[in-house]
């Protein structure tokens, strides 16, 4: 049996490499084509297109990875069908599930692997090839950051909470600030204003229409101070770090987007697409190991044809699939069911019919 377990390993794994390679090459050169003109427009320097591309193989990698194995699972059960392989193996009394298990086992190793893939190097790449494209390619960037930002939030440490209801990423103008200090235990400090601007010189906030309050020890309002001029203050925090509030929670990775949602939540933002996003970064991982498990039955339902008729519903099942996690994603957002529930939809619903076509496959 052992034998057996390396032989269908090595063939998995061969057309693994194969399929990988093929789907990444196919990426890089319909995305160097689409590109190309935007390049030369912008003068980008060799160098710099090839450190794009460096940086955006994890992504193509996670992105081929559930159709190569999806693929390998059908082509390395079907050429053992084909040759009569499979045969051999019912004459032996070794079933279907015997057989399935090293290719479950391979399919658990590349989901777990894909968790870390998608979190350390997809989501490194992809801050390192925005930065490129919105460096190097501004004219037509498909990366540029929203130019109007709403119910801005920030948490500079504990104690320091700051919200604008609308900044403007080219103006670098925010409206509506407000900015308290609560100290350890009440309120200290409290800073509104109708609008700020950035002072490029003091590296300062203009503010306008403004007040500020202090506040004792009994958190009971001490002085106030209203101005409608304009004054310059230091309100401990920079351009940049609202522009961070653009960045979208699938360009995130898991630990940081948690972070993200503890500090929304502790300023009273609604962070119901975060989480589903944050799940679904859990849940799809796992699609290399439910591809899979809908692959082999596929193969050994319809043994004549076993290679054309697993190819072609294995198109079905890796889209199927794609739309159930589209559609969990948008029941999500939507609020018409928990985040997680939403997120793990389609790996339910694909798990079990992927359990059923195993049990009722032919030994």
């Amino acid at each position: 049996m052992y034998k057996l377990d390396q032989y269908l390993v090595r063939q998995f794994l061969t057309i693994l490499g194969f399929s990988i390679l093929g789907f990444v090459s196919i990426f890089v050169i319909v995305d160097l084509i689409e590109n190309l003109d935007r390049f030369i427009d912008n003068n980008v320097p060799t160098r710099v297109v090839v450190s794009y591309y460096l940086y955006t193989l994890p992504w193509f990698v996670s992105i081929g990875l559930p159709m190569s194995m999806l693929i390998s699972t059908v082509f390395s059960l079907g050429n053992m069908v084909k040759l009569n392989e499979w045969t051999a193996l019912k004459a032996s009394g070794i079933s279907i599930y015997r057989t399935a298990w090293p290719l479950l086992t391979i399919g658990m190793v590349m989901s777990l692997g894909s968790f870390v893939l998608d979190n350390k190097l997809v989501a490194y790449g992809n801050e390192k090839r925005f930065e490129i494209d919105r460096d190097y390619v501004k004219r037509k960037s498909r990366h540029k950051l929203k130019n109007t930002l709403k119910d801005v939030f920030l948490q500079k440490n504990t104690s320091t909470h700051i919200s604008l209801t609308k900044y403007s990423i080219k103006n670098k103008t925010g409206y509506g600030l407000t900015w308290v200090d609560l100290g350890t235990s009440t309120l200290q400090k409290r800073i509104d204003a109708k609008k700020i601007t950035w002072h490029p010189d003091s590296l300062n906030w203009m503010l306008s229409d403004y007040s500020i309050r202090d506040f004792n020890e009994l958190g009971v309002e001490g002085s106030v101070s209203l101005s409608e001029e304009d004054t310059i203050l230091s309100l401990g925090f920079t351009p940049q770090e609202i522009q961070q509030q653009a960045r979208k929670p699938d360009e995130l990775d898991y630990f940081k987007l948690t972070a993200r949602i503890k500090q929304l939540k502790n300023n009273g933002v609604d962070t119901l697409r975060w989480e589903v996003t944050r799940y679904l970064k859990i849940s799809f991982t796992f699609t290399n190991l439910i591809v899979v498990l809908c692959g082999i039955p596929l193969v050994v339902i319809k043994e004549k044809n076993s290679l054309s008729f697993g190819a072609g519903l294995s198109v079905f099942v890796i889209f199927g699939y794609y739309a159930f996690i589209k559609f969990g994603q948008s029941m999500g957002f939507k609020g018409v069911v928990e985040p997680i529930l939403s997120a793990w939809l389609g790996n339910i619903v694909f798990t079990i019919g992927g359990i059923i076509l195993l049990l009722r496959a032919r030994t």
